[in-house]
């Protein structure tokens, strides 16, 4: 069954989030918002700052997902990661850009592949 776009992102985001977990990460924020945009996930790993950004497709037709993460969004994602940053209280002393692309087929397996310190 093919989902709306928006149940893919969902359904990816809960996936990525659950992945995240599943490797010892703390969720700090889901679709975290300001004036420039949005980051998908904000995630502790130990002391490490994670920004994730979630890639869904239903196919590679259109390309893999990653092929989404344009230097413009890499970008974007970087001034997302300084302004989330700003609005804290807290010190990082770490803080790394993680990709996390997803394909769910209409038929088949899932397939989720975890980049990190893209940026």
């Amino acid at each position: 069954m093919q989902l709306a776009k928006a149940e893919l992102g969902r359904y990816g985001e809960n996936l990525a989030a659950a992945h995240l977990e599943a490797t010892g990460c703390r969720i700090l924020a889901r679709n975290w918002r300001c004036r420039s945009g949005e980051i998908d996930l904000v995630a502790l790993e130990g002391q490490c700052l994670v920004v994730c950004e979630v890639k869904t497709r239903q196919s590679v037709r259109a390309g893999d997902p990653f092929e989404a993460v344009t230097s413009v969004k890499a970008g974007r994602l970087r001034r997302l990661t300084g302004a989330w940053l700003a609005s804290q209280s807290r010190f990082y002393p770490q803080v790394r850009v993680d990709v996390v692309g997803i394909v769910r087929p209409l038929s088949g397996t899932t397939r989720m592949v975890h980049l990190k310190g893209v940026l």
